[in-house]
């Protein structure tokens, strides 16, 4: 055994990085007792696949190890003609580069699967690495459920210490955030106020001022007896549904109680009901458990700590009677999104929560213009297009947008591109920016019959040229914001068999997503690029998210998946066996970690939308670039299963 101060030090020096710093004492000491210090001379093998499996765990004491890809064998064979072929030049994909620092293990998964690693681990530079045997590497696996969570779940785990240090943070000034993630049951303060059907309003009414509740459940006997909910009736209703009608008030309550009711499950969290309360304009929402109501959850429960809630956003975008009041709804859109990137909130949550409430004050604003232009916004339907196609918007967002014509339509197109022009100026004066590149409905390129629109997206297709994969980039993500949903629909089913039938389409447009690569600074000399006193620039957007966007679009299209939100794509090719759902679960994590600091640095950069993406490594903690390095390995990851299935 090492002597008690060399122990010791051991374990100072581990404690400062994750996970040994999660870990418990006792575990902590067993590991420092159990290390071997190794050097390494500079280009030194430390590991290779011909060794089989490996005997030991390594941790980077000091300097840095390599980890260079050994021979890249073959996944399954795509559903797409296009994937049969020889085997892959392993020159011609990205080169999923490892670069291991002070704190760092390796090769987990191969100890954890027993088989031989896949990557030749050797030194740069002089190195030193602690050296943990195969059998105390299990036995440490086994009595520390802190050390096992982050060998299966290393991206997760990485991730769930960055959230919680900028949680952290920001503790004192903001307690309200800490509960986003609790379950809707922890947040119930008593059982729901129930009615039968045939309660009397004058009844209803009265318990609820005994009770000092907003609502009342209905609910009616169900099967074996059990309660079963039929309708709900609020303080809001009052005015609008008996009041103003003059309805007696001995009429049932079932006469004027809103039906079908919307309910979340007890499992749900805070963030799944705020978002579902701010998109179907609810102020109540009853909590069931196994289908038994156990309670309802409020507007005032879920927001009463913050100045201006979803539903006051909601409330004023329905509110506004002229484009202008809307601009004020932006704004408070941004600041809420501020607020939660500040608190570390999750990123899809954000960016979804961006998205939601940016659909809502644009198909106001569409409404608002079509009724003073005496447009029918039946005979049309308004597209987003790029992130918002994606529902992946983020604080600093321009705006991407078209315009479908329904056949039969009698407004003339003249008419439409002037309402289309008028609407993308609102956005802008709302804090939305006119497209740079003019993708606006506005511009008579992008407002079209759907016949042309099909014509359109046929002829990128069948050209597969530079400026036709740059607009597939864009166009392949939209969805219907506005108007007759089924004409983007039928779009969308028609340029899904379109390009899934043409694998030469396909394999350009993996051509053009496997040109754009993770920044030199991260797969080259990372040790000379971050300690450089010159800047790092590193654009979050172009050189990070890109690469899982453009991916999974390619992979989604050759699969038939209809989904344009990147995640989702992701857990729909997992959920069709397409891809591996362990690496599809680490793609997702690594996207959202580069999501979440675009949005950190656009909450810093509010007023510089040129470097909203723009990020110096060098400003981040140790943790997140370490994190933000394994994000990287993982794209180059995807950006390789993307070349396997399209070899050159």
């Amino acid at each position: 055994m090492a002597p008690a101060t060399l122990i010791a030090t051991v374990r100072r020096l581990l404690e400062g990085h994750p996970p040994f710093a999660q870990m418990g004492p006792a575990d902590l000491e067993f590991l420092a007792q159990h290390l071997e210090l190794a050097y390494f001379a500079d280009g030194e093998t430390i590991l290779a696949p011909t060794a089989g499996s490996p005997d030991a765990c390594w941790i980077v004491r000091q300097g840095m190890v390599e980890g260079l890809p050994g021979q890249i064998l073959r996944g399954t064979a795509s559903a797409t003609a296009i994937s049969a072929g020889p085997a892959v030049d392993e020159t011609a994909l990205p080169a999923a580069v490892i670069h291991l620092m002070s704190g760092e293990i390796f090769p987990v998964g191969a100890l954890l699967a027993g088989r031989a690693v896949t990557n030749t681990y050797r030194a740069v530079g002089d190195t030193f690495c602690w050296r943990l045997s195969a059998d105390h590497f299990g036995t440490l696996t086994h009595r520390s459920p802190a050390f096992l969570d982050f060998c299966r779940r290393r991206m997760a785990a990485l991730l769930d210490l960055s959230r919680q240090a900028l949680q952290a943070s920001y503790a004192a000034q903001a307690t309200q955030w800490r509960v986003m993630s609790q379950p809707l049951s922890d947040l119930l303060r008593g059982p729901a106020v129930t009615c039968r059907p045939d309660a009397s309003l004058r009844a209803v009414f009265e318990t609820m001022e005994a009770l000092g509740v907003g609502s009342v459940v209905v609910t009616h006997a169900g099967a074996a007896g059990r309660p079963q909910i039929a309708g709900i009736l609020t303080r809001q209703d009052v005015i609008g549904r008996v009041v103003l009608p003059g309805i007696a008030l001995d009429t049932p309550v079932s006469a004027v109680m809103s039906a079908p009711v919307l309910c979340a499950r007890a499992e749900d969290t805070v963030a799944d009901a705020m978002l579902l309360m701010a998109q179907r304009s609810l102020r109540h929402l009853p909590v069931t458990r196994a289908d038994e109501l156990i309670g309802v959850v409020s507007e005032r429960d879920l927001f009463v700590l913050q100045r201006r809630s979803l539903r006051q956003i909601g409330d004023s975008i329905r509110r506004a009677r002229e484009p202008a009041s809307l601009r004020l709804a932006g704004a408070d859109i941004r600041e809420w999104a501020h607020n939660l990137v500040a608190q570390g909130i999750a990123p899809g949550f954000i960016t979804r929560l961006i998205s939601l409430l940016n659909d809502q004050l644009t198909a106001r604003l569409l409404e608002l213009v079509a009724a003073a232009r005496g447009i029918d916004l039946q005979g049309v339907c308004w597209i987003a297009l790029g992130s918002e196609g994606r529902q992946e918007q983020t604080i600093a967002t321009d705006q991407d947008n078209g315009l479908i014509i329904a056949p039969g339509c009698r407004t003339p197109v003249a008419d439409l591109l002037a309402f289309a022009d008028k609407v993308n100026h609102e956005l802008d004066a709302c804090g939305y920016p006119l497209c740079k590149g003019g993708i606006m409905a506005g511009n008579p390129a992008w407002c079209l019959s759907a016949a042309q629109w099909s014509a359109r997206f046929e002829d990128w297709i069948e050209r597969g040229d530079p400026r036709s994969l740059l607009n597939a980039s864009i166009f392949f993500d939209f969805r219907a914001l506005a108007g007759d949903a089924r004409l983007a629909a039928d779009l969308s089913a028609q340029v899904l068999a379109r390009a899934r039938a043409t694998p030469r389409f396909l394999k350009q447009m993996s051509d053009n997503a496997l040109g754009n690569r993770a920044p030199p600074a991260w797969s080259g000399n990372a040790l000379a690029q971050l300690f450089s006193r010159e800047p790092v620039e590193f654009d979050l957007k172009r050189e990070g998210t890109t690469l899982f966007v453009d991916a999974a679009r390619v992979l989604a299209l050759a699969h038939g998946i209809a989904q344009t939100a990147t995640a989702g794509r992701l857990e729909a090719l997992a959920a069709a066996a397409v891809l591996p759902a362990l690496e599809v679960r680490n793609w997702i994590d690594a996207f959202q970690f580069l999501q979440s600091l675009r949005l950190r640095v656009q909450e810093r950069r509010a007023a510089d939308l040129a470097q909203a993406n723009c990020l110096d490594p060098r400003d981040l903690s140790a943790l997140d670039r370490r994190i933000l390095k394994e994000a990287l390995r993982q794209a180059r990851k995807l950006q390789q299963r993307l070349a396997m299935d399209y070899p050159g």
